[in-house]
C-alpha cells in the first residue's frame, strides 16, 4: 500500500521475503498440477482464506470480525467440498494451439474489462474488480502449467514448446495485477476475490479445455450445488465487510489559547531569578525529562 504496484517495491526487503515465499509455494503448486487435474488441485488453494483474513485483521491492529471468520470458513469448506466430489481422473492433458490462443484471448478480455471498470470506482469495489483480473490471470498460469507439467511424462524435451514461454509471461502479469489489487488497501476483499475467481476459472478451463470430469451424477450433483451455494454465500459475506484499509490518523484538537491575565495579575511583577543560583536538576530528573 505504501509503494503502490510499482517498481519501487523492489527496494523493500519484506516484499522480497514475501515474493520468495510465494514463489516457493508456486513451485510446489506446479508440482501438484503435474500429478493431478485442475479441478482437484485448484480448490485447495482457497483454504488459505482461513488464515489470510484473520491475519489481515491482526496486521491492522484489530480482532477479526465474526462475519470474517464465518465467511472465510464457508468459502473454504464449500470449495473443498466440491474438490471431494470431483471424479477420479488420470488422463494426460492435451491442449491445441487454437484452443490455447482462444483461452488467452478470453482471459485478456476479462482482465481488460475488469481494469476499465475498476478505474471508474473506488474503495472496496475497486479492489474486488482488480482481483477479478488477477484471479483469471492466475488461473491461466495454472492451466498452462497443468498442460506442460502433466504432459511431460518424464520427457524433458516436451518442455520445448511455446506453452513453456507463455507461463512466465502470464505469471508476471498475474503478479502485477495482484499487487494492484492489494495496493487499493482492502486486503481481505482483494485476497478473497482472487482465491475465489482463480479456482472457478481453473475448474471451468479444466472441464471445457482439458476434458476433466465434473460431478454430474445425481448423488454428487446435488451436494455440489449445496457446496457452490455455501461458497457464494461466504464470498458475499466477505465482500460486504468493512474495508481493511489503513485508517487515517486523527488530528489532535487545537490547543486552547492562553487566557489573558487579569489587571491584578498584570500589576504584580515577579522578582528576577538568578539562573546561576538555581539548583541543578538531578540526573534521574533529567533522564525522566
Amino acid at each position: 500500500m505504501a509503494e503502490g504496484a510499482s517498481l519501487s517495491l523492489v527496494r523493500r526487503p519484506r516484499w522480497w521475503v514475501g515474493g520468495v515465499i510465494s514463489f516457493t509455494g508456486a513451485c510446489l503448486h506446479a508440482v501438484a498440477l503435474s500429478f493431478a487435474p485442475l479441478v482437484a488441485v485448484q480448490p485447495i488453494s482457497v483454504a488459505t482464506l482461513v488464515f489470510a483474513v484473520p491475519l489481515a485483521a491482526f496486521m491492522y491492529g484489530r480482532r477479526p470480525y465474526r462475519a470474517e471468520i464465518f465467511g472465510s470458513i464457508a468459502v473454504a469448506v464449500g470449495l473443498l467440498w466440491l474438490m471431494l466430489l470431483v471424479p477420479a481422473h488420470d488422463v494426460t492433458p492435451r491442449l491445441g494451439d487454437g484452443a490455447a490462443l482462444a483461452f488467452i484471448a478470453v482471459i485478456g478480455a476479462v482482465t481488460l474489462v475488469s481494469q476499465l471498470f475498476a478505474r471508474r470506482v473506488h474503495g472496496a469495489n475497486k479492489a474486488l474488480l482488480l482481483s477479478v483480473g488477477a484471479g483469471v490471470m492466475t488461473a491461466s498460469v495454472s492451466t498452462f502449467v497443468r498442460v506442460v507439467g502433466g504432459g511431460m511424462q518424464g520427457d524433458w524435451g516436451r518442455l520445448i514448446h511455446w506453452f513453456s514461454l507463455v507461463v512466465p509471461v502470464l505469471l508476471i502479469c498475474a503478479v502485477v495485477l495482484l499487487q494492484r489489487s492489494y495496493a487499493v488497501g482492502y486486503f481481505g476483499i482483494a485476497y478473497a476475490g482472487v482465491q475465489v475467481i482463480d479456482p472457478i476459472t481453473s475448474v471451468l478451463a479444466g472441464a471445457i479445455l482439458l476434458g476433466e470430469p465434473l460431478p454430474t451424477s445425481p448423488s454428487t450433483a446435488v451436494p455440489a450445488l449445496l457446496a457452490a451455494a455455501l461458497t457464494i454465500g461466504g464470498t458475499i459475506t466477505l465482500g460486504r465487510l468493512a474495508p481493511d484499509h489503513t485508517a487515517k490518523p486523527v488530528a489532535a484538537p487545537p490547543a486552547k489559547p492562553a487566557a489573558a491575565p487579569s489587571p491584578a495579575e498584570q500589576a504584580v511583577t515577579p522578582a528576577p531569578v538568578d539562573a546561576s543560583a538555581a539548583p541543578r536538576p538531578s540526573t534521574a530528573t533529567s533522564d525522566l525529562g
